[in-house]
């Protein structure tokens, strides 16, 4: 089994409370999961209002349909959220 693993940090300078942040990443995440099939939660950052880190998460057995996928992730934020954005970083392991 393989494991991609993507962290995308964000910043929201419009946010001006834990609730706008939320609102925001409720929606990012509900979409993720909807278009992709994958695993997101929110992983650092929890009590900043303007930061938020995002860890998504992809299992199966074919390293290049892995890459694929997250290709289309990558597509699909900068799509949507490129404003939001300030680091992505990706990672796969064997297990």
């Amino acid at each position: 089994m393989i494991v991609g693993v993507l962290r995308v940090e964000l910043y929201m300078p419009y946010a001006r409370s834990l609730k706008e942040k939320r609102k925001v990443l409720r929606s990012i995440k509900d979409r993720l999961r909807g278009s992709f099939n994958v695993s997101v939660s929110e992983v650092d950052n929890h009590d900043l209002w303007q930061r938020a880190s995002l860890g998504i998460s992809v299992t199966g057995s074919d390293y290049a349909h892995l890459q694929e996928i997250v290709d289309r992730i990558l597509e699909f934020l900068e799509r949507y959220w490129s404003h939001l954005i300030l680091e992505v970083s990706s990672d796969f392991f064997k297990v």
